[in-house]
């Protein structure tokens, strides 16, 4: 998420960030989000009685200010299939992980225990199934003798950093 509000208050960057919202209240995004006069917005997945009513919300919330596109960032609950659909080429997210490889969770974990030399992440469009919608684009960091997950998972944030504010310039671009 800071990646993307640092991206786009360049003058020539083609989106621009409206909105923070988060299903946490003290997520640390949102202090960040406010910092830099970016407007936050926290609706609490634990005020809704069902994931529907949640994303009903959630989208409401979105649209109250005109949102184009969703980027997810450190977004960790599973959204409402209604809600995909609805946004459906205009939500996308980054995963720490070469998809389709180490879906889910402890992915630089998964990595280094199944011996892989090279790991990453990828930046996708949502879909309803986890982390399965179409590739947007890759990093590739290796794995090297003698690390653990801090020391491979700097590697592959650094990279997130790198792609995710690309990709975001490639679908508000029509590039994609």
């Amino acid at each position: 998420m800071a990646a993307l509000i640092e991206a786009a208050r360049a003058p020539d960057y083609p989106a621009e960030i409206v909105l923070v919202i988060s299903n946490e209240p003290d997520a640390a995004g949102l202090n960040f989000a406010s910092s830099r006069n970016v407007p936050t917005a926290i609706v609490n997945h634990r005020d809704f009685a069902s994931r529907d009513a949640f994303a009903d919300a959630l989208d409401a919330k979105l649209r109250e200010v005109k949102t184009e596109i969703i980027c997810l960032a450190g977004f960790m609950r599973l959204l409402a299939t209604p809600f995909v659909e609805r946004w459906r080429g205009k939500m996308i997210n980054i995963h720490p992980s070469l998809l389709p490889a180490f879906k889910g969770l402890d992915t630089h974990a998964r990595a280094l225990e199944a011996g892989v030399s090279k790991h990453g992440c990828t930046v996708h469009f949502v879909e309803p199934a986890l982390d399965s919608g179409p590739i947007i684009l890759q990093a590739e960091v290796p794995v090297l003798p003698g690390d653990d997950e801090p020391k491979l998972a700097a590697r592959v944030l650094k990279e997130e950093h790198r792609i995710y504010p690309e990709a975001l310039r490639m679908l508000a671009e029509g590039k994609v």
